[in-house]
């Protein structure tokens, strides 16, 4: 409570606390303004048996529930940073230009990327619009209304990424991500009122109650985990001082790839649907077919619970790979003239390095792969499909908040040590 008075007692801190507010609170606007006849009844009927657009609703912000001029969300931006992240394991010039010529690079990748975000929301936003007319929720519209819808539909998108750019420039939390977790917080009251219209028995409520609140704290407990690997620094003599000759340690996270995993295993399982609304611009009846086939494999629990925990237990070891060299961190150690205590610098540290890496992501895997499927298991075994706990909604809450947590006691620290000075 202390540090969250003194956010607002210093003036830039607050002033940054408060344009993000104020950017949130614009995002949930544009949210509540649907696009033109729209049939509530039909939405929350075709909703409510379909679980894939309840995926889509997450990553969209809460936009597609209500079919909002928001409703594709930040979902296009999200697809084109993993194909634009794909692409640099395929061309490796791409790759160099990205991790190797920094803050330059990196503006580039990113400028890439929301190019390639505008024709992935058209699409998205065509496909959408030609599903949900042949399900009667929206009026079968001429072509010029549709072409309108899908202007609309894609400038919304692009607002919204530009929101999320906006957001990270002031440096509390990623912007992309806490506009996610703001669509998410917003559906809880929703999901409360529904849960007490169902007149649960109050020891059931109860019951999910408490084991909500161990499966958040143990999903914080696991997302900060780390194993601490021993460092040492031999002592050096430059000119007439001493240097080195302390005890430190390198932190491998348990969970090293955050919830990236588990976006990509969800972009693959969408990557048909995708394929199927985009199949609408050749032939709408062709589109209604493949749509058909993918509501069936996701309606089947089982089948689908199984291929995402695969998913998101693969990707994680994949992007672990990627994105954390072994030999690369035993040749800073050297360099640096640390060593692992009774390890020999070289290969020897890089195996160890490797091979508690693979030990800690599969522990890491494993996790993130049970609390994707968790709602679903809970429903299968349970059978009440409003009461549901875990998934992706809550580790995406969990790490943002830790995230934006960190990001303001730094600024805090920061500000601290300036007085002092």
């Amino acid at each position: 409570m202390e540090k969250f008075l003194k956010v607002f007692k210093i003036y830039d801190l607050r002033k940054k606390v408060l344009t993000v507010a104020f950017l949130l609170f614009v995002f949930r606007l544009l949210a509540a303004i649907p696009i033109p006849g729209v049939d509530p009844l039909r939405l929350q009927e075709f909703f409510s048996s379909n679980q894939l657009f309840g995926f889509l609703n997450i990553f969209s912000g809460g936009g597609l529930s209500t079919l909002s001029i928001i409703m594709l969300g930040v979902g296009p931006y999200i697809t084109a940073t993993i194909i634009m992240q794909l692409l640099t394991i395929v061309f490796p010039k791409l790759k160099k230009a990205y991790y190797e010529e920094g803050a330059e690079g990196q503006a580039k990748f990113n400028r890439y990327s929301r190019w390639l975000t505008v024709p992935l929301a058209g699409l998205q936003g065509y496909g959408f619009l030609n599903l949900l007319m042949s399900q009667n929720v929206l009026p079968h519209l001429s072509i010029i209304d549709t072409i309108s819808n899908v202007i609309v539909v894609t400038a919304g998108s692009v607002l919204l990424m530009w929101i999320g750019e906006l957001i990270s420039e002031y440096k509390i939390g990623n912007g992309i991500s806490l506009l996610i977790l703001a669509g998410i917080v917003a559906s809880i009251p929703t999901t409360i009122s529904s849960v007490f219209l169902n007149n649960y028995n109050p020891s059931t409520l109860i019951a999910f109650a408490i084991v909500a609140i161990v499966i958040i704290a143990g999903t914080v407990y696991v997302n900060e985990g780390e194993r601490k690997i021993p460092v040492s620094y031999a002592k050096q003599v430059r000119g007439n001082k001493l240097y080195g000759g302390v005890s430190t340690y390198l932190p491998l996270r348990v969970n090293q790839a955050g919830v990236i995993p588990i976006i990509f295993a969800i972009s693959i399982l969408l990557f048909p649907q995708f394929i199927a609304q985009s199949a609408a611009i050749f032939s709408p009846s062709l589109s209604l077919t493949l749509n058909a086939w993918v509501t069936t494999f996701f309606n089947n629990h089982v089948l689908y619970s199984g291929i995402y925990f695969i998913l998101v237990f693969l990707f994680t070891y994949f992007y672990t790979a990627v994105t954390f060299d072994p030999q690369e961190i035993a040749k800073n150690l050297q360099r640096s003239g640390g060593f692992i205590p009774g390890i020999r610098p070289g290969q020897a540290t890089t195996e160890v390095i490797a091979k508690v890496v693979r030990r800690t992501t599969f522990f890491g895997a494993l996790f993130l792969g049970l609390i994707a499927i968790l709602p679903n298991v809970m429903q299968i075994a349970t059978g009440i499909q409003v009461l549901t706990i875990g998934g992706t909604a809550l580790l995406i809450v969990v790490a943002v908040a830790l995230e934006v947590y960190k990001q303001i006691e730094s600024q805090l620290t920061v500000r601290e040590y300036e007085g002092i000075i």
